[in-house]
C-alpha cells in the first residue's frame, strides 16, 4: 500500500469520527470525571459502528458496481460532498446537538446503541464510495476508519471532560472538508484531470 493510500486512508478515518468525536465531548460534558472503562466503552461503541458501516456500504456499493459503472466516481463525489456539506451544515446549526447529554446513565447501551448509529450513518454512505471509486481495500478502510474513531473518541471524552464543548464546531467544519476534499479528489482521478 502506498503513502497516498494511507494517507487517505487516515484523512477518511479523522474525517469519519468528526460526528463520534464531538459527541464524546458532549459526553464528556455530562459525565465530568472520565475514568479509562468510559473512554474503552465510547471508544469500542463509536468505534465499532464506526467500522462496520463502511463495510456494509461497500458491499451494498459492490454489489450494484456493475449497473453504474460509467458514472459511480460522480455517485462517489456527490455522497462524500453531500455528507461534507451537511456536517458543515450542522456545525452552525443552533439545533439540539443531539449528543445525548440527558440526565441517566451517559453509557447505558441503549443511549450508546442510539448515538453509534447515528454518527455512523454517512460512513455507509461513504462505504458505497469506496465501493465505486475501486481504489481501497474494505479492510484497510474500516480498520483505519474504526481505530481512529476509537481514539478519536477515547480522547474527545476525556477533552470534554476537561475543556467543555470549545472544539465540537471545529471538528464537525474540519471532518466537512475532509470528505469534500476527498470526494473531489476521486471525481478528478476518475475524470484523468489528477493522479496520484
Amino acid at each position: 500500500m502506498d503513502f497516498m493510500i494511507i494517507a487517505e486512508l487516515i484523512l477518511l478515518g479523522v474525517g469519519l469520527a468528526a460526528d463520534a468525536f464531538a459527541v464524546s465531548i458532549c459526553k464528556g460534558l455530562a459525565v465530568g470525571k472520565v475514568k479509562l472503562r468510559h473512554m474503552v466503552t465510547v471508544g469500542l461503541w463509536f468505534g465499532g459502528f464506526q467500522a462496520l458501516m463502511p463495510t456494509l456500504g461497500y458491499y451494498l456499493g459492490s454489489y450494484a458496481l456493475n449497473l453504474i459503472e460509467s458514472y459511480d466516481h460522480w455517485i462517489a463525489f456527490v455522497l462524500l460532498a453531500a455528507i461534507g456539506i451537511n456536517m458543515i451544515r450542522e456545525a452552525f446549526s443552533s439545533e439540539d446537538d443531539g449528543c445525548g447529554c440527558e440526565s441517566g446513565d451517559p453509557f447505558a447501551p441503549k443511549k450508546m446503541l442510539v448515538l453509534a448509529i447515528a454518527t455512523s450513518i454517512d460512513a455507509l454512505a461513504v462505504g458505497i464510495a469506496l465501493a465505486m471509486s475501486q481504489k481501497y481495500s474494505i479492510g484497510a478502510a474500516a480498520a483505519s476508519i474504526g481505530i481512529i474513531t476509537f481514539a478519536l473518541s477515547a480522547v474527545g471524552l476525556r477533552i470534554g471532560s476537561v475543556f467543555g464543548d470549545k472544539y465540537k464546531k471545529t471538528s464537525e467544519i474540519a471532518g466537512g472538508i475532509i470528505l469534500i476534499l476527498i470526494g473531489l479528489k476521486i471525481l478528478l482521478e476518475h475524470l484523468g484531470v489528477i493522479s496520484f
